[in-house]
């Protein structure tokens, strides 16, 4: 079975904004201010609605039978309509268990509205045994399915109130965590035109959402001690290999513990 870990990195949908609020002149900096404003008097919180954020973004780590990937859905030029269009092209592909870390509160909804508004087709994704049998119990849309497992969802026991952050869980098993960049410098870096760094941030939380499933992989002894030890040194070698400066800062910052190989 292939097994595709994803996160996805987005900024305020400004051509939206602009629509909603009539500032059609303002600049996307201008505009991304207001929409944030506006969150927070009406909300107390910038965190904009799903359907306001516009993908910038979306990494994976694609493990499949005899080997393992870490890469960022087309280049940096890349329009929004193809990094989506790819994704759930590779659902169609592969089929893949998909793995997340809030997939089914963000960034799932968000690919939703996204494919909607550009008419990707995303027909496997929606697919819940009319045309596949083997999927009527076990499909990408329902929750308690393994089709899709949201890690943090799970973890909680799927109560909200013991949902813990991908860094805080991330930093407990020893794995590097956020590296000094976060999610609420993604607009930042945007308007800056540093796209790469972006990219470079998604693909090392996908890395360490990986790295939680690998363990929780073993809880559930999915894994053994043997086989969890011998995916982690595949990971190992497949970072160090790539002499990419954030996979080595990675690696640098991978904290040994009872458990890695």
């Amino acid at each position: 079975m292939n097994t595709l870990v994803f996160d996805i990195e987005t900024i305020p949908d400004t051509d939206l904004g602009r629509r909603l609020y009539g500032v059609e002149d303002l600049s996307d900096e201008d505009v991304g201010k207001i929409m944030f404003f506006k969150q927070r008097q009406s909300r107390g919180t910038e965190f904009l609605p799903i359907v306001q954020h516009r993908v910038v973004a979306i990494s994976v780590v694609l493990r499949s039978r005899d080997d393992l990937h870490v890469f960022t859905l087309g280049d940096e030029s890349a329009p929004e309509k193809e990094i989506v269009q790819r994704f759930f092209d590779g659902l169609a592909r592969y089929s893949p268990d998909l793995v997340s870390w809030n997939g089914q509160g963000f960034d799932l909804p968000v690919l939703h509205y996204r494919a909607l508004l550009h008419g990707v087709n995303a027909e496997r994704y929606w697919e819940t045994g009319d045309n596949d049998r083997e999927f009527r119990y076990n499909n990408y849309l329902s929750r308690f399915h393994w089709r899709h497992t949201d890690l943090m969802d799970v973890l909680s026991g799927f109560h909200p109130g013991a949902r813990a952050s991908l860094e805080n869980t991330a930093t407990l098993l020893g794995f590097p965590g956020k590296l000094g960049m976060s999610g609420d410098k993604v607009w930042t870096k945007y308007l800056e035109g540093d796209l790469a760094a972006i990219r470079d941030y998604c693909e090392t939380d996908v890395l360490n959402t990986y790295l939680v499933y690998l363990r929780f992989q073993l809880m559930r002894r999915v894994l053994d001690e043997t086989r969890y030890e011998a995916e982690l040194r595949r990971l190992k070698d497949k970072l160090r290999d790539s002499g990419r400066a954030h996979f080595k800062q990675f690696l640098e910052a991978w904290q040994p513990d009872d458990h890695d190989g």
